[in-house]
Protein backbone atom coordinates (compact mmCIF):
# COMPACT_ATOMS: atom_id res chain seq x y z
CA UNK A 1 0.00 0.00 0.00
CA UNK A 2 1.39 3.62 -1.05
CA UNK A 3 1.51 6.38 1.37
CA UNK A 4 -0.35 9.56 0.27
CA UNK A 5 0.25 11.57 -2.84
CA UNK A 6 2.41 14.53 -1.91
CA UNK A 7 1.14 17.88 -3.29
CA UNK A 8 3.92 19.85 -5.09
CA UNK A 9 3.72 23.58 -4.12
CA UNK A 10 6.17 26.62 -3.99
CA UNK A 11 5.71 29.03 -1.06
CA UNK A 12 6.69 32.49 -1.49
CA UNK A 13 6.50 34.86 1.58
CA UNK A 14 6.38 39.25 0.69
CA UNK A 15 6.90 41.72 3.07
CA UNK A 16 4.57 44.62 2.55
CA UNK A 17 4.77 47.27 -0.08
CA UNK A 18 6.37 44.47 -2.87
CA UNK A 19 4.53 43.60 -5.22
CA UNK A 20 5.56 40.05 -7.18
CA UNK A 21 3.41 40.22 -9.51
CA UNK A 22 5.50 40.07 -12.65
CA UNK A 23 7.31 37.18 -11.25
CA UNK A 24 3.79 35.09 -10.69
CA UNK A 25 2.86 35.41 -13.90
CA UNK A 26 6.40 34.11 -15.49
CA UNK A 27 5.80 31.23 -12.71
CA UNK A 28 2.20 30.05 -13.45
CA UNK A 29 3.24 30.53 -17.33
CA UNK A 30 6.44 28.21 -16.69
CA UNK A 31 5.57 26.17 -13.74
CA UNK A 32 1.91 25.73 -14.63
CA UNK A 33 1.47 22.01 -12.74
CA UNK A 34 3.80 23.71 -9.36
CA UNK A 35 0.91 26.26 -7.69
CA UNK A 36 2.63 29.58 -6.29
CA UNK A 37 1.34 29.93 -2.26
CA UNK A 38 1.78 33.59 -1.62
CA UNK A 39 1.52 34.64 1.58
CA UNK A 40 1.88 38.40 2.88
CA UNK A 41 4.61 39.45 6.47
CA UNK A 42 5.90 41.62 8.13
CA UNK A 43 9.71 42.11 7.65
CA UNK A 44 10.61 39.96 10.79
CA UNK A 45 7.81 37.94 10.54
CA UNK A 46 9.14 36.73 7.22
CA UNK A 47 12.55 36.16 8.29
CA UNK A 48 11.18 34.08 10.56
CA UNK A 49 9.08 32.00 8.27
CA UNK A 50 11.77 31.23 6.28
CA UNK A 51 13.63 30.08 9.09
CA UNK A 52 11.23 27.97 10.54
CA UNK A 53 10.84 26.17 6.90
CA UNK A 54 7.50 27.39 6.31
CA UNK A 55 8.14 29.33 3.54
CA UNK A 56 10.56 28.17 0.27
CA UNK A 57 11.72 31.51 -0.45
CA UNK A 58 10.91 35.34 -0.08
CA UNK A 59 10.86 38.74 -1.19
CA UNK A 60 12.00 40.60 1.89
CA UNK A 61 13.84 43.42 3.03
CA UNK A 62 17.75 43.38 3.63
CA UNK A 63 19.75 42.52 5.42
CA UNK A 64 19.22 38.91 6.11
CA UNK A 65 21.26 36.43 8.45
CA UNK A 66 23.95 35.31 5.80
CA UNK A 67 24.88 32.53 8.10
CA UNK A 68 21.81 31.01 7.31
CA UNK A 69 19.79 32.58 4.44
CA UNK A 70 21.22 33.11 1.00
CA UNK A 71 20.16 36.14 -0.71
CA UNK A 72 20.39 38.57 -3.74
CA UNK A 73 19.76 42.30 -3.69
CA UNK A 74 17.21 43.13 -6.47
CA UNK A 75 16.90 46.91 -5.56
CA UNK A 76 17.14 49.95 -3.54
CA UNK A 77 14.15 52.05 -2.80
CA UNK A 78 13.69 55.46 -2.99
CA UNK A 79 13.06 56.82 0.64
CA UNK A 80 10.32 59.82 1.54
CA UNK A 81 8.24 61.56 4.05
CA UNK A 82 4.67 61.15 4.61
CA UNK A 83 2.76 64.62 5.28
CA UNK A 84 -0.55 66.39 5.14
CA UNK A 85 -0.85 67.37 1.98
CA UNK A 86 -1.29 71.48 3.70
CA UNK A 87 2.08 71.04 5.40
CA UNK A 88 4.77 73.35 4.59
CA UNK A 89 7.28 71.05 2.61
CA UNK A 90 5.08 70.29 -0.22
CA UNK A 91 5.89 73.34 -1.26
CA UNK A 92 9.51 71.71 -2.67
CA UNK A 93 10.16 69.14 -4.83
CA UNK A 94 12.25 67.26 -1.99
CA UNK A 95 13.09 67.39 1.64
CA UNK A 96 16.31 67.54 3.77
CA UNK A 97 16.55 65.58 6.57
CA UNK A 98 17.65 69.53 8.40
CA UNK A 99 14.09 71.01 7.18
CA UNK A 100 12.25 68.17 9.10
CA UNK A 101 14.13 69.55 12.82
CA UNK A 102 10.81 71.28 14.11
CA UNK A 103 8.45 68.25 13.12
CA UNK A 104 7.46 65.18 15.60
CA UNK A 105 8.82 62.30 13.18
CA UNK A 106 7.08 59.36 14.24
CA UNK A 107 9.26 56.07 14.29
CA UNK A 108 6.38 52.59 14.36
CA UNK A 109 7.74 49.74 15.98
CA UNK A 110 7.97 47.60 12.19
CA UNK A 111 10.16 50.44 10.95
CA UNK A 112 12.45 49.08 7.89
CA UNK A 113 14.83 51.96 7.91
CA UNK A 114 18.29 51.80 9.91
CA UNK A 115 18.52 54.81 11.60
CA UNK A 116 21.68 55.92 13.39
CA UNK A 117 20.16 59.33 14.46
CA UNK A 118 15.71 59.98 13.86
CA UNK A 119 15.34 63.04 12.61
CA UNK A 120 12.87 65.69 14.30
CA UNK A 121 11.47 65.69 17.38
CA UNK A 122 10.43 62.17 19.07
CA UNK A 123 7.01 61.36 19.26
CA UNK A 124 5.56 60.68 23.11
CA UNK A 125 5.34 56.91 22.07
CA UNK A 126 6.29 54.78 19.19
CA UNK A 127 3.31 53.44 17.30
CA UNK A 128 2.57 49.45 16.47
CA UNK A 129 2.64 49.59 12.78
CA UNK A 130 3.41 51.81 9.88
CA UNK A 131 -0.62 51.62 9.02
CA UNK A 132 -1.08 52.93 12.59
CA UNK A 133 1.66 55.64 12.12
CA UNK A 134 -0.25 56.73 8.98
CA UNK A 135 -3.18 57.58 10.78
CA UNK A 136 -1.53 59.82 13.18
CA UNK A 137 -0.24 61.98 10.37
CA UNK A 138 -3.68 61.90 9.11
CA UNK A 139 -4.67 63.23 12.29
CA UNK A 140 -1.96 66.16 12.02
CA UNK A 141 0.30 64.38 14.93
CA UNK A 142 3.93 63.77 13.19
CA UNK A 143 5.18 63.12 9.53
CA UNK A 144 6.18 59.82 8.63
CA UNK A 145 9.40 58.44 6.82
CA UNK A 146 9.32 55.12 4.84
CA UNK A 147 10.42 53.70 2.03
CA UNK A 148 7.98 54.87 -1.18
CA UNK A 149 6.38 51.56 -1.75
CA UNK A 150 5.13 51.69 2.01
CA UNK A 151 3.90 55.22 0.97
CA UNK A 152 1.92 54.07 -1.72
CA UNK A 153 0.79 51.08 -0.22
CA UNK A 154 -0.86 53.48 2.46
CA UNK A 155 -1.96 56.15 -0.28
CA UNK A 156 -4.87 58.01 1.52
CA UNK A 157 -6.40 61.40 0.09
CA UNK A 158 -5.69 63.92 2.60
CA UNK A 159 -1.69 62.95 2.37
CA UNK A 160 0.68 63.38 0.00
CA UNK A 161 4.93 62.61 0.36
CA UNK A 162 8.37 64.01 -0.71
CA UNK A 163 11.75 62.29 -1.56
CA UNK A 164 14.08 62.72 1.31
CA UNK A 165 17.65 63.21 0.65
CA UNK A 166 19.88 62.42 3.54
CA UNK A 167 17.98 58.96 4.93
CA UNK A 168 19.27 55.43 5.09
CA UNK A 169 16.98 53.70 2.30
CA UNK A 170 15.69 49.85 2.17
CA UNK A 171 16.67 47.10 -0.16
CA UNK A 172 14.85 44.38 -1.52
CA UNK A 173 16.16 41.16 -2.42
CA UNK A 174 14.82 37.13 -2.52
CA UNK A 175 16.16 35.37 0.39
CA UNK A 176 15.42 31.25 0.63
CA UNK A 177 17.19 29.00 3.54
CA UNK A 178 20.74 28.09 2.47
CA UNK A 179 20.18 24.50 2.99
CA UNK A 180 17.30 24.05 1.17
CA UNK A 181 18.06 25.20 -2.57
CA UNK A 182 15.77 23.23 -4.36
CA UNK A 183 15.20 22.29 -8.36
CA UNK A 184 12.00 24.84 -7.45
CA UNK A 185 13.81 27.80 -5.60
CA UNK A 186 16.36 28.13 -8.77
CA UNK A 187 13.58 28.55 -11.05
CA UNK A 188 12.13 30.91 -9.40
CA UNK A 189 15.83 32.72 -9.42
CA UNK A 190 15.83 32.48 -12.78
CA UNK A 191 12.20 34.16 -13.37
CA UNK A 192 13.11 37.20 -11.06
CA UNK A 193 16.97 37.67 -12.42
CA UNK A 194 15.19 37.55 -16.10
CA UNK A 195 16.53 34.49 -17.56
CA UNK A 196 14.46 32.75 -20.38
CA UNK A 197 13.40 28.90 -20.15
CA UNK A 198 16.30 27.80 -21.70
CA UNK A 199 18.74 30.03 -20.12
CA UNK A 200 21.59 27.36 -19.73
CA UNK A 201 22.07 29.32 -16.43
CA UNK A 202 18.82 27.98 -15.07
CA UNK A 203 18.49 24.64 -13.21
CA UNK A 204 20.01 21.52 -14.02
CA UNK A 205 18.07 19.33 -16.42
CA UNK A 206 16.80 16.52 -15.21
CA UNK A 207 18.66 13.01 -15.87
CA UNK A 208 16.74 12.16 -18.35
CA UNK A 209 17.16 15.11 -20.21
CA UNK A 210 20.76 15.56 -19.58
CA UNK A 211 20.90 11.58 -21.27
CA UNK A 212 18.96 13.20 -24.24
CA UNK A 213 21.57 15.95 -24.60
CA UNK A 214 24.77 13.45 -24.58
CA UNK A 215 22.90 11.59 -27.10
CA UNK A 216 22.48 14.12 -29.42
CA UNK A 217 26.22 15.53 -28.62
CA UNK A 218 27.34 11.61 -29.18
CA UNK A 219 25.31 11.49 -32.88
CA UNK A 220 27.13 15.02 -33.91
CA UNK A 221 30.60 13.83 -33.18
CA UNK A 222 29.75 10.60 -34.97
CA UNK A 223 28.60 12.51 -37.99
CA UNK A 224 31.77 14.89 -38.12
CA UNK A 225 34.19 12.33 -37.90
CA UNK A 226 32.33 10.61 -40.82
CA UNK A 227 32.35 13.16 -42.37
CA UNK A 228 36.33 13.69 -41.93
CA UNK A 229 36.61 10.31 -42.78
CA UNK A 230 35.01 9.88 -46.36
CA UNK A 231 37.51 11.62 -49.86
CA UNK A 232 35.81 14.15 -51.28
CA UNK A 233 34.53 13.25 -55.00
CA UNK A 234 37.51 15.32 -56.89
CA UNK A 235 39.95 12.93 -54.94
CA UNK A 236 38.06 9.60 -55.22
CA UNK A 237 40.63 8.13 -57.56
CA UNK A 238 43.91 10.76 -57.07
CA UNK A 239 47.49 9.41 -55.86
CA UNK A 240 46.12 5.34 -56.27
CA UNK A 241 48.46 2.56 -57.62
CA UNK A 242 47.13 -0.54 -58.44
CA UNK A 243 43.36 0.00 -59.01
CA UNK A 244 43.27 0.44 -61.98
CA UNK A 245 43.76 4.12 -63.22
CA UNK A 246 47.14 5.91 -63.53
CA UNK A 247 47.83 9.49 -62.24
CA UNK A 248 46.21 10.88 -65.28
CA UNK A 249 43.42 8.29 -66.00
CA UNK A 250 44.50 6.06 -68.08
CA UNK A 251 45.80 2.25 -68.17
CA UNK A 252 47.60 0.96 -65.46
CA UNK A 253 51.26 0.61 -65.98
CA UNK A 254 53.14 -2.55 -65.78
CA UNK A 255 55.32 -2.40 -63.22
CA UNK A 256 57.65 -4.96 -65.40
CA UNK A 257 57.96 -2.47 -67.92
CA UNK A 258 61.01 -0.34 -68.38
CA UNK A 259 63.29 -2.53 -66.69
CA UNK A 260 66.24 -3.29 -68.15
CA UNK A 261 67.65 -6.48 -68.42
CA UNK A 262 70.94 -8.15 -66.80
CA UNK A 263 73.26 -9.22 -69.64
CA UNK A 264 74.74 -12.63 -68.95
Amino acid sequence: MTGPEVSLSFRLVYVPGVMPDKWVRVWNERQPDVPLILTQAPAQPAHGMLLDGEADAGLVRLPVDRTVLSAIPLYTEQTVVVVPKDHLVTAADSVTVEDLADDIVLHPLDDVLDWQALPGRPALERPATTADAIELVAAGIGVLVVPLSLARLHHRKDLTHRPLEDAPASSVGLAWPEAATTDLVEDFIGIVRGRTVNSTRGRRPQPAQEQQAKQRKNRSAQGDAARRRQPSAGASGRGRRGTGGGAGGGPAKNPRRGTPRRRS
